[in-house]
């Protein structure tokens, strides 16, 4: 079991198929699983073992499988840290079976399984298969009825009502995209209809032809507005839905809706395609520095930004990042035209060795977007050439998931504004400390001169501690037996911790200080250490009563506790209430 389920791992991690928690990357989990708890029942394998598999995989198979030995790496640190995450529960939902178990029940109930579900990540065919293994009866579909319930509540708190189409037009057309061309275009209405999405009515509309791009390859929905007869309703966004874009609005007009004049935003769609743009050179640049097992995992183009997820076993270092940001802007200052074909074969495609994603799906005919070596199939929208990006800057680098690193940047406008706002800060720091010139070796000082002066503060705060200490002392009373000190001050809590830890050795002793730190109130409770042991006092479960005047709560060892609270006006009562715990 576990050397097939290797495999179909493998090979999926390799085809670009990482475990997730939902469709396709939810099967690999599960298989994935399902091995690991082989290992752990019946091989008592405490440690991830599936991982060290992958080179074995490779060797016996990766000469006819070349995608497989290029993403080893990959694939045997995903697998790791998939096994590393599910051994954390593994354990304890095998336990709360055990425990189960030991009852003596014969048959487990479905919100029972659905817990360790839900709870534990356990997939039902792994409980089920734990359960036979142990007599122990079940029925999916009481499982199955749970996990309903889960998902009504779910749809419940996205739901959205759609209303019946209304036609305008008769006629049997195919719509036409016309948004690589021109963002302004008369169209006429085919259909629409009136949606409620989260309490929020909207409207969804078939126009053709449409220039508005829609949500897809991971680039946003236009907008815009739709013009009819002088009335102006705004487009939110454009979406596809069963093959057709559907734009959306909030309102419909209150006019003759049967011809349309359709108007996308120019400046949000020119940002988005210096975006689209960047992000093809990006993946270009990334596969030339970091090595061609970089692949797209996921990403996002926005007006406002550009994320990218791409496949790699270690962070991206600083260098590798100035080098990337350096090799995009190049190709950017090379003004590169872009080259498409809306009508390749695939073949044709390949052959031009066109970057195709896994996961996406394409039709007999696509559309081949080159930007000098840059070549991938895409539906997006671009600029005519790189020059008009502008500038790249990458703003993040970051992991989103075992083996993928993610990459957020900006380009055009709102790279500049970046650079210049941090431009503009570094030169504030310069005026600051008083050197413009070398701000790096001022700042250097101010952090050194910062850490002399932080050691100084402290040994100036012990000693502080330690005079005070041996004031308080006179100030002792006389409680049932107890000698008992009580004091308000505005030391900072970690003065007068190092206070308490130093009467500690005192003998017959119990201290309370309380105070007011930036606006709230702080209490602090010291129990001598013979009175634990003579007397079984605890400061810990004192403090739990003393903070109640102070609206507030804490906790600590016998010895020593702590709370905080928001009335600093209730501490005389704090303090009357550890004395009334001596009477």
């Amino acid at each position: 079991a576990i050397s097939d389920h290797i495999r179909a791992v493998s090979f999926s991690i390799a085809d670009g198929q990482l475990p997730a928690t939902n469709g396709a990357g939810y099967v690999i989990r599960r298989i994935l699983r399902r091995a690991i708890r082989y290992g752990y029942s019946y091989l008592n394998f405490q440690e991830p073992f599936m991982y060290e598999l992958v080179a074995v995989l490779v060797s016996e198979m990766g000469d006819h499988f070349e995608n497989l030995k290029k993403q080893e790496q990959l694939i045997a640190k995903v697998i790791k840290e998939e096994e590393l995450g599910f051994l954390k529960t593994l354990e304890k939902g095998i336990q709360r079976i055990e425990d189960i178990a030991n009852q003596g029940i014969t048959k487990m109930d479905g919100a029972q399984i659905f817990e360790l579900y839900d709870t534990f990540g356990f997939p039902y065919d792994l409980t089920s298969l734990i359960l036979k293994e142990k007599n122990i009866a079940h029925i999916e579909a009481d499982f199955l009825a749970a996990l309903e319930e889960q998902k009504i509540r779910s749809r419940a708190a996205g739901k959205i009502e759609t209303g019946d189409w209304i036609k305008v037009s008769e006629a049997d057309v195919e719509q036409e995209f016309v948004g690589y061309d021109t963002l302004e275009t008369a169209s006429d209405l085919l259909q629409y209809r009136e949606v409620l999405v989260k309490g929020k009515k909207r409207f969804q509309w078939l126009l053709n032809p449409v220039p508005f791009y829609p949500e897809g390859g991971g680039q946003v929905g236009d907008k815009g507005y739709l013009d009819c007869d002088g009335t102006k309703t705004s487009v939110l966004d454009t979406k596809k839905e069963n093959g057709q874009i559907v734009v959306i609005t909030e309102e419909t007009p209150q006019a003759d809706i049967s011809k349309i004049k359709c108007v996308v935003n120019q400046e949000a769609r020119s940002a988005s395609a210096k975006n689209h743009t960047a992000t093809h050179i990006l993946h270009h640049v990334l596969r030339k520095i970091l090595g061609s097992h970089v692949e797209q995992k996921g990403s996002l183009v926005s007006e406002k930004y550009l994320r990218f997820d791409f496949s790699h076993f270690e962070k991206v270092s600083d260098e590798q990042i100035a080098a990337i940001e350096l090799e995009v802007n190049k190709l950017i200052l090379d003004n590169a035209f872009l080259e498409e074909n809306r009508n390749s074969t695939i073949e044709a495609a390949k052959e031009k060795g066109a970057l195709m994603l896994f996961g996406e799906k394409y039709g007999d005919a696509v559309r081949v977007i080159a930007f000098g070596d840059s070549v991938e199939l895409c539906g997006g929208t671009h600029v005519k050439s790189t020059g008009a990006i502008g500038l790249f800057k990458i703003t993040s680098e970051s992991s989103v998931a075992a083996g993928i690193r993610r990459i957020e940047a900006l380009t055009g406008l709102g790279a500049i504004n970046y650079v210049n706002t941090k431009v503009a800060a570094l030169n504030n720091i310069g005026e600051v400390v008083k050197n413009t010139k070398n701000t790096l070796t001022a700042i250097e000082q101010l952090v050194e001169q910062n850490k002399q002066l932080g050691v100084e503060v402290d040994a100036f705060k012990k000693e502080q501690a330690k005079n005070m200490q041996q004031d308080v002392l006179k100030d002792i009373k006389d409680v049932n037996g107890y000698r008992f000190l009580s004091v308000q001050t505005d030391l900072a809590p970690d003065l007068i911790k190092d206070i308490c830890f130093g009467l500690k050795a005192e003998e017959n002793l119990v201290a309370v200080f309380g105070g007011e730190n930036a606006g709230k109130a702080f209490l602090a409770i010291m129990v001598s250490e013979d009175l634990i042991k003579a007397k079984g006092l605890n400061a810990g479960a004192m403090i739990k009563i003393a903070a109640k005047p102070i609206q507030g709560g804490g906790g600590g060892q016998p010895f020593y506790a702590s709370a905080g609270g928001k009335n600093p006006s209730g501490m005389p009562d704090a303090f009357k209430a550890v004395e009334s715990l001596l009477q």
